[in-house]
């Protein structure tokens, strides 16, 4: 017998993390910051802070201000799933670029080397009980030309992604190799994500019996 699911609520904006949960077959529901939130001071970096206890935190936080913004809009209950992706070089985090200077930089200190992609899944369930989930994955960019990197910039495609490029978009074109959890790097590891669902009690594949 299926029983049916409760709600699931996305706590992000990403249009990859939708996707990707659709393609689990799951029907999220986004549960989005109102305009007065302060969502950049919410992922800023703490000084020194490693990039694994980043993501960590920085999902946790984002499971939490998602939990709260339900209850104080009335909504009914459901599971909760939150995440965050940065990208880790040198030991260093770099998020998302300020502006084209910023992704100009970020990019040419790629180019020609292995950087670390890290995303974070944060899932609550209708105890409100949270569990979380870390991918870690190795990406490896060509050299980029200076011409190279102007015109991928153009596209506008750098902006609003950890590391100032998407996998999923034409940066593909740059990797040499990936390791890890490609869904992971797009930004939500899908293995970790759908574990984390069963824990909460939604069902991705209905079995017959």
């Amino acid at each position: 017998m299926h029983t049916l699911n409760p709600i699931l609520y996305l706590a992000s904006q990403s249009p990859r993390r939708q996707a990707l949960l659709t393609q689990l077959g799951a029907s999220p529901q986004p549960l989005l910051a109102a305009a007065d939130e302060d969502v950049e001071a919410l992922e800023a970096p703490l000084a020194g802070e490693p990039a694994a206890a980043y993501v960590q935190r920085v999902a946790t936080l984002k499971a939490a201000a998602a939990a709260a913004r339900r209850q104080q809009r009335h909504l009914p209950a459901g599971i909760i799933l939150s995440a965050d992706t940065t990208v880790s070089f040198a030991g260093e985090i770099l998020g998302k670029p300020a502006d084209a200077a910023a992704a100009q930089t970020m990019l040419a200190r790629l180019s020609g080397q292995t950087h670390e992609v890290l995303t974070a899944v944060v899932v609550e369930n209708l105890r409100g009980e949270r569990r979380l989930s870390l991918s870690t994955s190795q990406v490896t960019l060509a050299t980029l030309s200076a011409a190279e990197i102007a015109a991928y910039i153009a596209t506008g495609e750098p902006f609003g992604k950890a590391g100032s490029y998407a996998l999923q978009g034409r940066a593909a074109m740059f990797v040499t190799h990936a390791s890890g959890s490609f869904s992971g790097i797009i930004g939500l590891p899908l293995h970790e994500t759908a574990t984390l669902l069963a824990w909460a009690g939604y069902s991705l594949l209905t079995v017959a019996t």
